[in-house]
């Protein structure tokens, strides 16, 4: 028999995106449940562990699993989630890595990967087989650089690399870091050739910014009434410097600020509300370049996707 096309020969993996507060997690376990799946977070925060209100990680729960101990949510396995210290800076490399040890052991156990998640360079890293430079950290040059804000950070890079600079977030010191660290060590940074690894089906989660704004203000809302200050100063209490605050970005540098009582609530409130709002505008203009994204407005809809790509006949909605 001839073998099949290319793209049949490759493994079949799912991989949902979409802005911050869209709904990823929940029709992650939707199709996870219906298709014999088992998800895979794509979230450059929730793999540490303690950020789980400041991130709105999934509340799943460690439970120990024929193969060993597993991150459970609504009865569906998760990986590289809850996995790291918050102490420790945790790569798109290693990510990588973990993400596709994942992927073949779910695979092994005859099931589908489905990868979850809003960030979009890591889940490019994994679906292309990207191949990053290995630079190893330069400590001396990061400690000089974390005394720099984000703003100074930012303007640096685009003079030594303006090519990285158009494509990086501005407001991460973290990345930032990474990038000037990089380009110190190999010059501008290489041109990365994009190679699919995997028959991939990609579905985005369409929401209108109006609507995508609501749900952004309730979640924000949910979560500090939840605990996410909280959660704050038990991390603090646990060792986690002010730089680390705002080396993780988002939530996690405007409560370092409120802790140091450099604003009050209200004030926390609003600008992190400005802050996620305009965080899902960059991811959505990262994921709109992507041509490969069919975007969908229901379950229903990904579900017929995800039912014609796996060539299945017979299955209930």
């Amino acid at each position: 028999m001839e073998p099949g096309p290319k793209s049949l020969r490759r493994k079949k993996i799912i991989v949902i995106v979409g802005p911050t507060a869209s709904g990823k997690s929940e029709l992650a376990v939707h199709l996870a449940k219906r298709f014999n799946g088992e998800i895979i977070s794509a979230d450059s925060r929730q793999v540490y562990r303690g950020l789980d209100r400041g991130t709105g990680k999934v509340p799943g729960r460690w439970q120990k699993k024929a193969g060993g101990e597993r991150f459970i949510y609504k009865s569906i396995p998760h990986y590289c989630i809850d996995t790291v210290s918050p102490k420790k800076q945790f790569s798109v490399t290693e990510f990588t890595r973990d993400a596709k040890n994942a992927i073949e052991k779910i695979r092994m156990r005859g099931k589908i990967p489905i990868i979850a998640g809003g960030a979009g360079f890591w889940i490019d890293a994994i679906v292309y087989n990207l191949n990053l430079p290995e630079v190893r950290p330069n400590m001396k040059l990061r400690k000089i650089l974390a005394q720099k804000s984000a703003e100074k950070l930012f303007h640096f890079l685009k003079k030594i690399d303006s090519k990285r600079a158009s494509k990086i977030d501005p407001r991460n010191p973290r990345r930032l870091i990474r990038a000037i660290e990089i380009a110190y060590a190999i010059g501008k940074s290489p041109k990365i050739k994009k190679r699919a690894a995997y028959d991939t089906l990609w579905i985005g989660i369409k929401t209108l910014p109006d609507i995508l704004k609501l749900k952004i203000k309730k979640r924000l809302a949910t979560r500090l009434r939840e605990g996410m200050i909280e959660e704050a100063v038990l991390l603090r209490k646990k060792g986690l410097s002010w730089k680390r605050f705002y080396a993780l970005g988002l939530e996690y540098r405007f409560l370092a600020d409120y802790l140091q009582k450099k604003m009050g609530r209200e004030e926390l409130s609003e600008r992190l509300f400005c802050a996620i709002w305009h965080y899902a505008k960059r991811q959505m203009t990262w994921f709109k370049k992507n041509k490969e994204i069919r975007w969908v407005e229901s379950k229903k809809k990904a579900y017929f996707l995800t039912k014609e790509f796996l060539n299945l006949q017979k299955s209930s909605a």
